[in-house]
């Protein structure tokens, strides 16, 4: 028998599985698979894993995959782009921070954070139209009602990222913000 002794041997394996599992790109994020739109994501990686590799199907699965976690980090940046423009420019990171143990901060928040996360998603283009609205981003919204943010957030987000008409543009990045 031969024993490998090194702590270091499985350690590009480790780094390799924890980005297989990083569904936020948030290396070691323990709350994935907590919301809805987290199991989507896992359940693509476990059925593109029990694909062969050469085929079609996992290609096309590959790519899903890759193109889901994009928008999330687009979304996200844009998110922390009008966070920074008002001001929080620390605290953006941790404003946008969400896990398993986020709570919101007052009950009677809720409908008010729902009611601006639905109008951010139906009169800005903050979001793509194929996106569904995150868990993660209600907590965030709250946050922001919170710290008496969240309708001078809205109003940049408008402006930033307007909705147009004749389908989404969102991919022409943001527009230069007026002071």
């Amino acid at each position: 028998l031969c024993s490998n002794n090194n702590p270091y041997a499985s350690f590009g394996a480790t780094l390799a599985r924890d980005e297989e599992q990083n569904l936020w790109s948030t290396p070691h994020d323990v709350t994935h698979t907590e919301a809805d739109d987290d199991r989507v994501l896992y359940n693509m990686i476990v059925v593109r894993n029990q694909l062969d590799k050469d085929s079609e199907e996992w290609q096309k699965l590959n790519y899903d995959i890759y193109t889901l976690r994009q928008t999330r980090k687009e979304v996200r940046s844009r998110w922390k782009h009008i966070l920074e423009d008002l001001g929080f420019q620390k605290e953006a990171d941790s404003l946008l921070s969400v896990t398993k143990l986020s709570i919101i901060s007052d009950s009677q928040n809720m409908s008010k954070a729902r009611d601006i996360l639905l109008k951010l998603s139906e009169e800005t283009n903050i979001f793509p139209t194929s996106w569904e609205l995150s868990e993660r981003y209600l907590f965030v919204v709250d946050r922001l009602i919170a710290l008496d943010a969240a309708d001078e957030f809205f109003k940049m987000a408008s402006a930033a990222y307007p909705k147009r008409s004749g389908g989404d543009r969102g991919d022409e990045g943001p527009r230069p913000l007026q002071s």
